[in-house]
C-alpha cells in the first residue's frame, strides 16, 4: 500500500472537488480517532485521584502512571513512522487503534501499581504506532499548499479530546467508578476503528500530494537514515519537546490541583478542566489557517511572540487568588499556545516529502513525547517535595526555553532539507 496505491489513476479523474472531498473525509476521520485517543489518554489523569486513593499511591507514583505510558509511546514513534512508510497508513492506523482499545479495557482490570504500570506501557505501544500513520495518511491525501491547515484541524482534535475527556469521564467516574469507565471508553474505540477502516479514502496521485519529490521512493532504511541525519528534524524535535511540556503538565496535574488545593468537586473539576482544552482546540485550528495563510515563510515571527505571551499568562495563572481566576488565565495561556502549534509542527510537515513523512514526523514527535515522559513525574516530584506552584512554575521555564529554541529552527521549506547541513 502507501503512496504507490494510486499510481495507475489518471490525474484528470482527480477534479478539484474530489481532491477537496478526499482531504475533508480524511481529516474528519482522523479527527475522530484523535479525539478517542486523547479521551483514552486524559481519562487516566482525571481518574488519578480515585486510583491513587484505592492503591494508596503517592503523587510521584501517580506521575509514573502517566510517564510509563509516555516513555513507551516515545520509543514507538520512529518505529511507527517507519512502519507507516513501509506498509502504508490504513493498516497501521487500524492495528494501532485495536491495540490501544484492548489495553484501555484491561486498565479496568488492574490490581495494583505494578499491573497498572505494565498495562499502561502496553497501552503506549498501541498509541505510539498511531501518530506516524496519521501524518502519513494525511500527507498522502492532501496537497502541500493546504497541508498545514489540514494538520492543524487534525491536531486541534487533540485538544478537543483533552477538553471532552473531563466532561465525559468525570460523570462516568461518579456513576460507574474508574474501572467501568475504562471499559465504556474502550467500546467507543471499537466503533471509530470500524468507521476508519470502511471510510478512509484512497490516497491522491503522487503528482498532487508531492510524493514524487524524492524521485524513486527510498527504502524504509534509507528514508529513515536521511531523516536521522537531518539537523533540522532534530531542532524541531527539541522545540516540540519544550513546548509540549505545557500540554502534558496541564492535562496530568490540573484536575488533582483543583480538587486538592481549591476544594472543587469531581464534577466541577471536570468542567473547569475541560474549558482550556476546548478553547485550545479552536485556536489550534485557527493557528493552522493563520500559518498557511500568512506565516508559512516567517515561522519565528509567528511562534516566538506567542510562546512569550503564553509564559506571561502562566505567571498570572499562578498568582490567581481563586479557582475561577486560575482557570481563566490557564485558558488564555493554552489558547495562545494553541495558535503556535502549527508554527511548530507545520514547517516539518510541509517540508518533508510524503515518502518519508511517517519517519520524519515520528522523529519530531519523539521530542514532543519526551515532554510526556518528563512533565508528569517531574511535576509530581515537585508537588511532593515543594508545592503545586513549583510544579506549574516548571512549565513557565520550559515555555520560555521553547521560544529560545525557535530562534534557530528553519523558517522556509528551502532551508529544510534532508541533507546533513541546512541554512538557518
Amino acid at each position: 500500500m502507501g503512496s504507490t496505491e494510486t499510481t495507475a489513476v489518471h490525474l484528470d479523474e482527480w477534479t478539484p472537488a474530489r481532491v477537496r472531498r478526499t482531504a475533508t473525509v480524511t481529516v474528519g476521520l482522523l479527527m475522530g480517532v484523535w479525539v478517542v485517543d486523547y479521551v483514552d489518554r486524559v481519562m487516566m489523569a482525571v481518574a488519578l485521584p480515585s486510583i491513587g486513593a484505592e492503591f494508596a499511591l503517592s503523587k510521584t507514583e501517580q506521575g509514573w502512571l502517566i510517564t510509563v505510558f509516555s516513555l513507551v509511546y516515545l520509543l514507538c514513534q520512529i518505529p511507527g513512522g517507519v512502519l507507516a512508510d513501509r506498509f502504508g497508513a490504513r493498516r497501521l492506523l487500524v492495528v494501532s487503534l485495536v491495540l490501544w482499545t484492548a489495553f484501555t479495557a484491561l486498565t479496568g482490570l488492574a490490581w495494583g501499581l505494578v499491573s497498572l504500570l505494565v498495562i499502561r506501557a502496553l497501552f503506549g505501544v498501541g498509541q505510539g504506532l498511531f501518530p506516524g500513520a496519521s501524518f502519513k495518511a494525511l500527507a498522502e491525501r492532501t496537497t502541500p499548499g493546504r497541508r498545514a491547515t489540514a494538520a492543524g484541524s487534525m491536531l486541534a482534535s487533540n485538544q478537543l479530546g483533552a477538553g471532552l475527556a473531563p466532561l465525559v469521564v468525570a460523570p462516568l467516574l461518579v456513576v460507574f467508578g474508574w474501572r467501568h469507565t475504562f471499559w465504556v471508553v474502550a467500546a467507543a474505540g471499537v466503533l471509530i476503528g470500524l468507521a476508519l477502516w470502511a471510510l478512509l479514502p484512497r490516497p491522491l496521485p503522487a503528482a498532487l500530494s508531492g510524493a514524487d519529490r524524492l524521485g524513486a521512493k527510498p527504502t524504509s532504511g534509507a528514508g529513515l537514515a536521511m531523516v536521522i541525519r537531518s539537523p533540522s528534524v532534530w531542532k524541531f524535535a527539541a522545540l516540540f519537546c519544550t513546548t509540549n511540556m505545557l500540554g502534558y503538565g496541564m492535562i496530568t496535574w490540573v484536575p488533582s490541583y483543583l480538587m486538592e488545593e481549591r476544594g472543587i468537586s469531581l464534577l466541577n473539576t471536570g468542567v473547569l478542566a475541560a474549558i482550556p482544552g476546548l478553547v485550545m482546540c479552536l485556536t489550534t485550528f485557527a493557528g493552522g489557517w493563520l500559518f498557511d495563510r500568512f506565516f508559512h515563510d516567517r515561522a519565528r515571527l509567528y511562534v516566538i511572540p506567542l510562546l512569550l505571551c503564553t509564559a506571561v499568562l502562566l505567571v498570572l495563572m499562578l498568582r490567581a487568588d481563586s479557582a475561577a481566576g486560575f482557570t481563566t488565565y490557564q485558558t488564555l495561556a493554552l489558547a495562545v499556545a494553541g495558535l503556535s502549534t502549527m508554527g511548530i509542527l507545520g514547517m516539518p510537515f510541509r517540508a518533508l516529502p510524503p515518502a518519508v513523512i511517517g519517519s520524519g514526523m515520528g522523529v519530531v514527535n519523539v521530542g514532543g513525547q519526551m515532554a510526556g515522559v518528563l512533565a508528569p513525574v517531574l511535576m509530581g516530584w515537585l508537588v511532593d517535595r515543594f508545592s503545586y506552584t513549583a510544579a506549574f512554575g516548571l512549565l513557565i521555564g520550559t515555555t520560555v526555553l521553547g521560544a529560545l529554541i525557535a530562534v534557530i529552527v528553519p523558517q522556509r521549506p528551502e532551508q529544510f532539507s534532508l541533507a546533513t547541513k541546512e541554512a538557518v
